[in-house]
């Protein structure tokens, strides 16, 4: 019985998708569950599982084609006899096999590999056994393939799996030789495109303003020092910032409901629940996951839900479900060392809370200087339904809130 392989279910938001890489090729065996491509959409990876085992009998889609939910990616006869040996006529990809590339081998071993570090692999010319991965278990990511290419990464020596056919393998080039002038071209991924356009769009639809404050960090610091060992020990999860400015937000957008409001043709939606967009680094570019009635929330579950999509940001595993929506977001530019910044909202939200790096300033306080660990704020929002006053106001009450937290308990 033959078994139907199709692209699914799109978001409304989304149109279409790209193949981007196929872990099989036609002949080739497959189990059930285990990975058969990866489709790129604006927004994030889709790994398409077989669902059935047996033996891939027809690919309709090369990667680089645009597909549409319910076409049919491929075929999969599962009368077939499902081997786990090389063959001459249908080649198996499995941990014991390697796979022939242009001028080089490509090791494919137990050690799990992202989607787009498999990708990038496969267009330098890369085999497993060269890198070390970062990632969890060892998983190898998009970031240890750019670090070894950037002589960063030493190869790791690695056991060779019985029967695996090896060649040596090729030296990376530098991109930087003397006397040379070098350029190299790679069209935008799906992700990175959609994040420019959409960023434009932002620029061109919107009225936006931002403002911007400072806030005292020592407060929060002495009190996650107080209690981060309680605080581990109980939720088995670090006491972070990040649960804070979420829970300062929550308390600033219930007296300013405008800031938690989005503009849907000539009416303004005021939202009655509280999803908060933390934007965090992905490797295709940043993405923006939603905590979802963040305000039903403690900070513990707060914390996870963020390290949590961090993990799937990085290993290109966020679903559609995860990113899509938001009613407000917030922005860490200071995990890179940003020290100011103007956010650029996430269409259809109002407004963006920008957090910076903290820095030890001479402050004066009751009229004597004192160093204090001090934070920049900045508050981008749309001005055609925030007021000015609104956005300062909200502003001051997140400073508020962080620099005395006992009024986040207290909801005063």
């Amino acid at each position: 019985m033959s078994i139907e392989i199709k692209v699914p279910e799109l978001p409304e938001s989304i149109a279409d998708a790209v193949v981007v890489n196929w872990y099989k090729k036609q002949g080739d065996s497959i189990k059930q569950d285990e990975a058969l491509v990866d489709l790129e959409t604006d927004k994030v990876v889709l790994e398409v599982p077989a669902i059935s085992s047996g033996v891939i009998e027809k690919i309709f889609f090369a990667e680089g084609s645009v597909v549409t939910a319910g076409q049919v990616l491929a075929i999969i006869d599962e009368t077939a006899e499902v081997s786990d040996k090389i063959n001459d006529d249908a080649p198996v990809v499995a941990a014991s096999k390697a796979v022939a590339a242009k001028n080089t081998a490509e090791i494919v071993s137990d050690v799990a590999i992202s989607p787009s570090a498999r990708k990038m692999m496969h267009e330098q010319g890369i085999d497993a056994s060269m890198v070390k991965g970062s990632g969890k278990h060892g998983r190898i990511l998009k970031e240890d393939i750019q670090r070894f290419i950037n002589n960063k990464n030493e190869p790791v020596e690695a056991e060779e799996p019985a029967g695996a056919i090896t060649k040596k393998p090729l030296e990376v080039e530098s991109t930087v030789q003397t006397g040379q002038r070098i350029e190299k071209r790679v069209p935008m991924t799906r992700l990175r495109a959609r994040i420019a356009e959409r960023l434009v769009q932002a620029q061109q639809n919107a009225a936006i303003l931002t403002t911007f404050n400072e806030v005292n960090m020592k407060p929060v610091m002495d009190l996650r020092v107080r209690h981060k060992e309680k605080f581990q020990k109980e939720y088995n999860i670090k006491l972070g910032f990040m649960s804070f400015f979420v829970k300062a937000s929550l308390e600033a957008l219930k007296k300013f409901p405008a800031v938690n409001a989005s503009i849907d043709g000539n009416d303004i939606v005021y939202h009655g629940y509280y999803d908060i967009g933390v934007a965090v680094s992905g490797p295709s570019g940043l993405v923006v996951p939603v905590v979802r009635n963040a305000e039903e929330l403690s900070m513990a579950e707060i914390e996870q839900g963020i390290v949590d999509y961090a993990v799937k940001a990085r290993e290109n595993k966020l679903s559609l479900e995860e990113i899509t929506g938001g009613t407000f977001t917030i922005s860490n530019g200071g995990v890179f060392g940003s020290m100011l910044s103007t956010p650029i909202l996430n269409p259809p939200q109002s407004a963006i809370l920008g957090m910076h790096t903290i820095k030890e300033r001479a402050m004066v306080v009751d009229g004597e200087v004192v160093i204090l660990p001090m934070m920049y704020l900045a508050l981008s929002y749309d001005h055609r339904i925030i007021d000015g006053r609104e956005a300062v106001q909200f502003l001051v009450t997140i400073k508020d809130m962080l620099e005395d937290p006992s009024r986040m308990l207290l909801g005063i």
